[in-house]
């Protein structure tokens, strides 16, 4: 007798798949992030500078939600660890920070 034959583990190429949507998202986080970090105003009058600071934030904390919410999916977590979303949490916290101290 044989044994049943044990099916293909796909999760080397499922954590590959998955690793394209979430690496995008968080170096786009990364990116806005970046930028609100290192925009500073020229004074108080710097109405653009303010309002390029907080747009970099919204969307820096909007791709790290994207990322966070696809990591959520069970199918998601079960093939990738804690490892792939962290960065984009850390990312989200510290643009809310700035967002929340330096506008």
């Amino acid at each position: 007798m044989t044994s049943p034959s044990q099916p293909d583990d796909d999760r080397g190429c499922l954590c590959l798949v998955l690793a394209v949507p979430l690496t995008l998202l968080t170096l786009i986080a990364a990116f806005f992030c970046w930028t609100a970090l290192t925009m500073r105003p020229s004074g108080p009058w710097g109405d653009e500078a303010y309002t390029g600071i907080v747009l970099s934030c919204v969307f820096t904390i909007g791709a790290a939600g994207a990322a966070t919410g696809l990591w959520l999916f069970p199918s998601v977590r079960r093939v990738m660890g804690w490892g792939w979303v962290v960065p984009a949490l850390l990312l989200g916290v510290v643009a809310g920070m700035r967002w929340g101290l330096g506008s």
